[in-house]
């Protein structure tokens, strides 16, 4: 069996982990919002929060991308594809996106409301949506 396939493998469980965690994050903002700084579920939430983002979210977007570039240079002539052009605009999004809800997270942390939580509760759906493209364009192939 070829490393390749290896990594991919890899690649693929931390996909999952860090989708998991993006799909979660907004969630435990969402409950902090519903408290004040220095009540019990703000606190609780905000430690969940801390935890998530430093055990999964962040080191499944470090090794996602690692393993993404190391799948690029062992197989080069993905590169040429349109379809691997469109996945690559997507996940750079989606990274944004992480980025974006690290950046909200930590002004919630700080006792601020920085997006309301209707604008939360529908920017959690977000990855979801970028990860079809995302999983469409890996195994379909449109072009």
């Amino acid at each position: 069996m070829s490393l390749y396939i290896w990594i991919k493998a890899i690649h693929v469980i931390f996909v999952i982990a860090w989708m998991a965690g993006l799909l979660i994050f907004p969630r435990y903002k969402l409950h902090q919002l519903k408290s004040k700084p220095g009540d019990e579920l703000f606190e609780t939430m905000k430690d969940a929060s801390a935890r998530l983002r430093r055990i999964i979210l962040t080191p499944a977007l470090l090794i996602v991308w690692a393993l993404g570039i190391t799948m690029l240079l062992l197989n080069q002539t993905l590169l040429s594809s349109g379809w691997m052009h469109a996945k690559l605009a997507l996940v750079l999004i989606l990274s944004g996106v992480h980025g974006y809800f690290v950046s909200i997270g930590r002004k919630i942390d700080a006792g601020s409301e920085a997006v309301s939580p209707r604008t939360l509760k529908m920017l959690n759906e977000l990855p979801f949506v970028i990860m079809i493209g995302v999983v469409i364009f890996a195994v379909v192939k449109p072009f």
